[in-house]
């Protein structure tokens, strides 16, 4: 689950916590509860404000020959030892066994 980073204007506070995408947490009861944190003397229905403090992280998947032209090899597991290199070009051996030389 992604973390985020709520501040409290009531007591100056930023509290990290995890929850779903599909979540906005809009108090500090909510934040503290989440958190598994004590509310302190802060009022509980007191507003919070989600901050970005990081960029989030994104994964883009790569095709084959993609994978191949960045200069990466893709093995296969198609038996015991034996994997087939899905990246190699045409006239290329498709099949590498284990314990040989590439």
């Amino acid at each position: 689950m992604p973390i985020y980073e709520y501040y409290c204007d009531a007591n100056g506070e930023t509290v990290e916590v995890s929850h779903g995408v599909d979540r906005e947490l809009a108090t500090w009861l909510e934040v503290c509860y989440t958190a598994q944190r004590s509310l302190g003397e802060t009022d509980p229905m007191a507003p919070v404000r989600r901050i970005l403090t990081r960029a989030p992280a994104v994964s883009v998947t790569k095709s084959n020959a993609e994978l191949r032209d960045l200069g990466f090899k893709k093995l296969v597991r198609r038996d015991d030892g034996v994997y087939e290199d899905v990246t190699a070009r045409d006239g290329d051996a498709r099949i590498v066994r284990a314990n040989e030389e590439t």
